[in-house]
């Protein structure tokens, strides 16, 4: 690594992420080998192919927030924070795993979800007992084990700098919080658009934006009002960032998103955009639609009319506008910084593409 310019382009600081964890986890998976044989081809490896397969949007804003701090992109700091990186990815994977199994969502980026491997596994295998929890089973231990080296990867790394370790012990609290609200948003039925921003913030803006940032930015010892205004941006564009995904799950084309239409109608989920159309049905005294968003996560709903509605009553302008307001929001925070101009074009277009829909 040689200037800035190098590790400015995503698709560097993605193959340079990748290499990390490639590095860190050929090690781990050898010692759980060494433990069991089995065990490391059929969690370690998980773990593995799972880990590498992401988009690693967030070690790229570690990566941008140290550079918008200050860091460079070479040395023993540089290492630091791509090891952090590394460690953002693995906590993903785990999140993502877990995620699955609250849900019962069937498949994961096109594929079959961990804990229904598992269970096809059990069933092909006639093992004693049922698939079902077996599957679960296996895949919460493999998302513990994301975590646990995730967490072993971050403190080996950050070591003596208190104020990284601090954010990252943030991160995590938050992120079970936000999954907290949300498995009780869904069996309490909850239709609150102020309930639902919350766990937007704590579930998703929290580790996807905000703390990336701000990790890379505490690695690199940032000035307090830098990493504030990366703060601001995070909360905002990490909002920003999962209503768009609300929208896609309703109006998103299947062959691009990888899922079918409705997976949140489905989970009964309290999002805004749901919340918004309830509120708008009630005000204008359409008790049809009401009645029908009303029903969502109790009854069966046909996600192609719930979609409609909700565009009829202008629940889907409004998040869109929100999206769009968020992300203005968010880039206004960084206006007034001095930092790589690769970063900022970076840090533009993200918050560009969380409102675009």
């Amino acid at each position: 690594m040689t200037g800035h310019a190098l590790l400015t382009g995503v698709e560097d600081i993605r193959e340079a992420v990748g290499e990390t964890l490639r590095r860190y986890l050929t090690e781990r998976v050898r010692e759980v080998g060494a433990l069991d044989a089995e065990c490391g081809r059929e969690l370690a490896d998980r773990v593995t192919s799972f880990a590498l397969g992401g988009k690693r949007i967030r070690s790229t804003l570690v990566w941008w927030g140290r550079l918008a701090g200050g860091g460079e992109d070479r040395g023993t700091g540089a290492r630091i924070a791509l090891s952090a990186g590394a460690a953002i990815e693995l906590f993903q994977t785990f999140a993502l795993i877990h995620d699955d199994v609250m849900d019962s969502a069937p498949e994961r980026r096109g594929e079959p979800s961990v804990h229904v491997l598992h269970a096809a596994r059990h069933r092909s295998r006639s093992y004693a007992g049922d698939p079902e929890r077996y599957g679960d089973s296996m895949a919460i231990l493999t998302g513990d084990l994301a975590l646990a080296w995730a967490d072993d990867l971050l403190y080996e790394a950050a070591a003596g700098r208190p104020r990284a370790l601090r954010v990252w012990r943030d991160m995590r609290t938050e992120v079970m919080v936000g999954q907290y609200l949300d498995l009780r948003s869904q069996a309490r039925t909850e239709r609150s658009v102020g309930r639902a921003l919350r766990i937007d913030r704590l579930k998703t803006a929290s580790y996807t934006v905000e703390r990336p940032l701000r990790l890379g930015a505490a690695l690199a010892g940032a000035p307090a009002p830098v990493e504030e205004a990366l703060r601001g941006y995070g909360r905002d564009v990490g909002v920003a960032y999962q209503l768009r995904d609300d929208l896609l799950d309703l109006y998103g084309d299947p062959a691009r998103t990888g899922r079918e239409p409705g997976e949140d109608l489905r989970e009964g989920k309290n999002t805004m955009l749901l919340a918004s159309g309830i509120d708008l049905a009630r005000r204008s005294g359409d008790t049809a639609a009401l009645a029908l968003l009303e029903g969502v996560g109790t009854v069966s709903v046909d996600p192609a009319e719930v979609a409609e509605t909700l565009e009829r009553l202008g629940a889907r302008d409004l998040v869109v506008d929100h999206c769009r307001s968020l992300a203005d929001r968010g880039t206004s925070r960084i206006a007034g910084l001095d930092i790589d101009p690769g970063v900022r074009d970076g840090l533009l277009d993200f918050a560009e593409s969380a409102a675009r829909i």
